[in-house]
């Protein structure tokens, strides 16, 4: 049945392919995504501080964050090559988890989502805030990397609960 849900990635004999969207209307997309570092209070006033030794984490994540997005096709092995026209990547300090939260947000105007863009900044801002301070805590945890909204194309708007 032709509305049943699919694994558009799959092909009849099970192969994967990257989707062909040469069909689909050019429209703008959005996709915000979001995730969390957690450590040791210590840890993150650390950060904060400034004086962590391997300098500024969260400008350097945040770097990273938009890097990852850039190259997200290089990473995923079907995602398709994007003319990104922002990605923004916000970090702040939690003090009830403790830790920090990472925000991406991606735009584009083409045939397909940036869902997998706005995740793979999180992810690896969230990567890189854990490899700068690794030294002082390695029992810090990434949390909750999820899609929290997107829009544009065919599916229209969605947003997480």
């Amino acid at each position: 049945m032709a509305d049943e849900p699919h694994l558009t990635h799959l092909d009849a004999t099970g192969a994967a392919n990257m989707v062909d969207v040469a069909d689909k209307a050019v429209t703008d997309r959005v996709a915000i995504a979001e995730g969390a570092v957690r450590m040791q209070p210590e840890t993150l006033a650390l950060i904060l501080s400034g004086n962590a030794k391997k300098g500024d984490v969260i400008g350097t994540a945040r770097l990273a964050g938009i890097m990852a997005a850039k190259r997200t096709h290089e990473l995923i092995p079907l995602c398709h090559a994007l003319l990104l026209s922002k990605v923004a990547v916000e970090i702040e300090a939690d003090d009830s988890l403790p830790g920090l939260v990472v925000r991406a947000t991606v735009r584009t105007s083409g045939q397909t989502g940036v869902e997998m863009e706005a995740l793979t900044a999180v992810s690896v801002a969230c990567l890189t805030v854990y490899d700068m301070a690794k030294a002082v805590d390695r029992g810090m945890r990434i949390d909750a990397v999820r899609l929290l909204e997107k829009s544009g194309g065919r599916s229209g708007h969605w947003q997480g609960a």
